[in-house]
């Protein structure tokens, strides 16, 4: 259901809950993308915007993805407010959500929330399920996984390639949570930390992962998908976004343009290939960092001031840096 913008007189039935059953969306005066929805939230041309207290508030639907009533929530400015609201409205702990897609109930890994939510989009929260414990005879280096994380400490499998190890093991989905490895709780571990745990497990021994699938309802139970296609779907639409940040306020923008899509795209092909990682987010960031500079030597100085965590190989960097070189080429 498309967002809409909330009018300062509520009905005290929906001061009361903020879970509905249905619920129309308002005239489209009001509504997102519209010129007098702009003017509403950003002034008149020419004057100052209003002052906060007097500016709308964006308010997004949600629901569980395996079935619940539709709820609405705002004022969240980080994924992990965003989680708290989406947990406050159904009455459950936010540990229990695992992450959660904009405008499908499916577990979607090209349709997952990251750090930007378009102002229409739909935001459906996949909850904890199953609880499983899955042995692993390693007899390739490669596993075959592609490990993401939610933004506050869950890490699940994105990717599985075909006709790899873990593609073997049919008790392992795309959408399970990493919950540990080999009995080593692995929860608050970012994404790239897991993956590199995983990497460096022994080959030709054994190894134990407890997962948690996300919790489906009957009749979305259906053959096990090993994720989305690189090929497929676009980053960026032409609307505007609310992007979130992990320091700092959430801000409203425009999504990316033709160079930043295409640059993105590939740096996080990328971030696959090397790391066994996909992260928009992430390579957003790096795209951002070698926007303006003129060598790889320059791009590397602000690769490590901005990610000096991730310790990049400079192979990667050199990499990094010609995709970059390749988007601004139109190639």
């Amino acid at each position: 259901m498309p967002l809409g913008i909330r009018g300062k007189k509520k009905s005290k039935s929906r001061e009361t809950s903020k879970l509905v059953e249905s619920e129309e969306v308002a005239g489209m005066a009001g509504a997102p993308g519209t010129s007098a929805a702009k003017q509403v939230a950003n002034g008149a041309p020419g004057l100052p915007p209003p002052p906060a207290n007097l500016r709308p508030k964006l308010v997004f639907h949600t629901q569980l993805a395996h079935g619940s009533p539709t709820g609405r929530i705002e004022g969240f400015t980080s994924v992990k407010e965003l989680y708290s609201k989406i947990a406050e409205a159904f009455q459950i702990s936010p540990s229990e959500i695992l992450f959660c897609t904009l405008n499908t109930h499916k577990i979607d890994m090209d349709k997952l929330l990251g750090g930007q939510i378009g102002l229409e989009d739909f935001i459906f929260a996949h909850v904890k399920g199953i609880q499983k414990e899955v042995e692993v005879f390693k007899s390739e280096d490669a596993l075959g996984l592609t490990i993401t994380d939610n933004g506050v400490g869950y890490s699940f499998i994105k990717r599985i390639k075909d006709e790899s190890l873990i593609d073997k093991v049919n008790v392992i989905n795309v959408g399970d949570h990493i919950e540990s490895i080999n009995g080593i709780n692995i929860v608050g571990s970012r994404h790239y930390e897991v993956a590199k745990k995983l990497k460096e497990l022994e080959k030709g021994r054994t190894f134990t992962l407890k997962l948690i699938e996300p919790m489906k309802a009957f009749e979305m139970i259906e053959p096990r998908s090993k994720g989305g296609k690189l090929t497929e779907g676009k980053i960026a639409t032409g609307r505007e976004t609310l992007r979130l940040r992990s320091k700092g306020p959430a801000t409203v923008e425009e999504m990316p343009s033709e160079f930043e899509e295409k640059a993105i795209k590939k740096v996080d092909d990328l971030l696959e290939t090397y790391m066994g990682i996909r992260d928009i987010e992430l390579a957003a960031t790096m795209v951002e960092a070698g926007r303006d500079k003129n060598n790889p030597d320059e791009f590397a100085v602000a690769l490590d001031e901005a990610l000096g965590d991730f310790a990049f190989p400079d192979e990667f960097v050199f990499d990094v840096w010609g995709a970059i070189g390749d988007a601004k080429q139109g190639r």
